[in-house]
């Protein structure tokens, strides 16, 4: 995949999340959860996500789940 096709899924904001109360963080994609981090994860990450714009939150949920790793945007 190349790096503008990643840039381009990721535009599309098909990550979505959300903090519980007990700071738990459950991370969806297309209306599905996905995956559930725990509280010290969460926290770290719900931080930079709250620093970051629309894109970076993306960047940064994709990586959290898996969906991005780094090298994926090279051209193959």
């Amino acid at each position: 995949m190349s790096k503008l096709d990643v840039r381009d899924k990721l535009k599309e904001h098909p990550f979505n999340y959300q903090m519980t109360k007990s700071n738990k963080m459950m991370i969806f994609a297309q209306n599905k959860m996905i995956m559930t981090l725990g509280k010290k994860q969460a926290l770290k990450l719900n931080a930079k996500l709250e620093v970051s714009d629309e894109f970076n939150q993306q960047l940064l949920l994709a990586k959290a789940t898996g969906h991005y790793k780094h090298g994926n945007e090279k051209n193959k």
